[in-house]
């Protein structure tokens, strides 16, 4: 399966200062006076704007930054990874650093998610001026808004109040900017939504892989709203998605995951990062954190690890009836096809907990799944939330969340919860649906609610974790605040 995150190898943008004098032009290079004039310049672009989602998801820091903090999944204590869980992280990373894998770190998500603005800049500012077909070059300049918003909304959610980054680093002086607070922050990732929305994006099916759909721009655009708190914002472009008609709910949850059902899964997962099961490509380490040490589980991957469980209380909090524990197992097949009990499934605990959401039980080079990021399931349950947050536990918000309820097998919720409770379902209704997705770590965030959650999510593994108000945001990464002038460090961590 080829994606668009192989397509442009090396696109090299080498932008000269204006003091800088050549006598010669370097044809090895592509300058922005002579790039970004054709249509095939404006489809390199837009493709080189996708590079830095999958370097933050190939780590993949996106989605294990998150995992390691929360309550339901916890790392075998190897490549600092275990600083997450430990909340023993500090602004240089020191740990992931000293083992070179920063690339499971925070600070890939900030350097990513800004290598993307930067790209995304340069298309907004240059495409406009190419000379190709109209509609296309919009939606080409639309898919660079929503990117921008996308990694604006990344580095707010993990950071806080950080850098707004609205035009190409012409300059030096242009690269260095100050922080601005996190209301600025979500204001420019609307405006550049809307941007999205206007510039005349397919539908799906009608989109290639890994590209945003026009209902992918209100997806995004309903969950930062639920971020920052807007309800009614929220609602509305929930609403949009849910009511297009455009996508669905597969029948059985299952398959959101099953390798062999990733082009169906579609209909459900609206945007995802594509994995390249090729070489060179790229591909994620899900596959092999999740699945049993030694390559043991032949269902789990040709090469696992051992590294990333979910905890047993996490594991006992669903209702038997809940297809979605399926995709969790207490025991494994080893290759003689014997039954592994729980008790040995790892070293390191009697009760370790597999997680089955990334299985690709035939790749050799590379992995198959796709890592979810925006699926339909989510614009529901944000439905739910902001309708209750706007009127109550109304007969509106029951039905969001039973539909979700409903595929996962299981009754409709409880009748007469007061608003708080029904809002506190639908957060416990979201850490059984999006487990090992990247998303509880921010509800708990979001909410407040990780400083009472975090000290209760231990094991014999992390039997204490001591998670303090600061935790909320990561650091900003001191090699950032060293190289810009204009940035300082967020203030519970000077």
């Amino acid at each position: 399966m080829k994606t668009i995150y192989n397509s442009a190898l090396l696109i090299v943008l080498v932008f000269v200062l204006h003091s800088c004098k050549l006598d010669e032009h370097v044809y090895s290079s592509a300058y922005s006076e002579t790039f970004y004039k054709t249509a095939s310049d404006a489809e390199k672009a837009i493709i080189a704007v996708y590079g830095p989602l999958a370097d933050m998801y190939a780590g993949p820091a996106a989605t294990i930054v998150a995992d390691f903090s929360d309550d339901q999944t916890y790392p075998r204590g190897v490549v600092g990874r275990n600083t997450l869980t430990l909340f023993s992280y500090d602004p240089f990373f020191t740990a992931q650093r000293s083992i070179g894998r920063l690339n499971e770190s925070p600070q890939q998500i900030w350097t990513s998610s800004y290598s993307g603005i930067e790209k995304a800049n340069w298309v907004i500012a240059k495409v406009p001026g190419a000379d190709m077909d109209a509609a296309r070059k919009k939606q080409i300049i639309g898919e660079a808004y929503f990117l921008r918003a996308f990694y604006h909304w990344m580095v707010t959610k993990n950071f806080g109040d950080a850098p707004v980054k609205i035009k190409p680093s012409i300059t030096l002086e242009d690269a260095y900017v100050a922080k601005s607070a996190k209301a600025d922050i979500y204001k420019q990732i609307y405006s550049d939504l809307d941007q999205a929305a206007a510039a005349g994006l397919p539908s799906y099916p009608a989109v290639d892989k890994g590209r945003p759909a026009k209902e992918v721009v209100d997806a995004l655009y309903a969950k930062a709203a639920l971020y920052n708190e807007d309800w009614a914002k929220a609602l509305q472009k929930a609403q949009a998605v849910i009511t297009s008609g455009k996508y669905a709910l597969m029948p059985d949850v299952r398959d959101v995951y099953k390798y062999d059902k990733e082009d169906a899964a579609r209909v459900e997962n609206m945007f995802a990062f594509e994995a390249d099961p090729i070489s060179p490509g790229k591909q994620h380490q899900l596959t092999g954190l999740c699945g049993p040490p030694g390559s043991a589980g032949p269902e789990y991957g040709r090469t696992t690890f051992g590294s990333m469980f979910a905890y047993q209380a996490f594991f006992n909090s669903f209702n038997p009836a809940d297809k979605r524990r399926l995709l969790l197992d207490t025991v494994y097949v080893d290759k003689s096809g014997k039954t592994v009990a729980q008790k040995n499934i790892t070293p390191i605990t009697t009760d370790g907990v597999l997680i089955k959401k990334y299985q690709d039980p035939i790749s050799t080079i590379g992995v198959i799944p796709n890592i979810p990021i925006l699926r339909l399931a989510d614009m529901y349950l944000i439905a739910a939330e902001a309708e209750a947050h706007l009127n109550g536990a109304s007969i509106t918000a029951y039905g969001y969340i039973n539909v979700i309820r409903n595929r996962a097998g299981l009754p409709n919720l409880t009748a007469g919860l007061g608003k708080d409770a029904f809002i506190d379902a639908v957060l416990q209704e979201r850490a059984w649906e999006f487990f090992a997705e990247g998303d509880r770590w921010y509800d708990l965030t979001r909410t407040g609610k990780f400083l009472t959650v975090i000290p209760k999510a231990v094991n014999s593994v992390y039997p204490v974790r001591t998670v303090l108000a600061k935790h909320k945001y990561f650091p900003i990464p001191q090699d950032e605040i060293n190289a810009n002038p204009k940035l300082v460090q967020n203030p519970d961590w000077k």
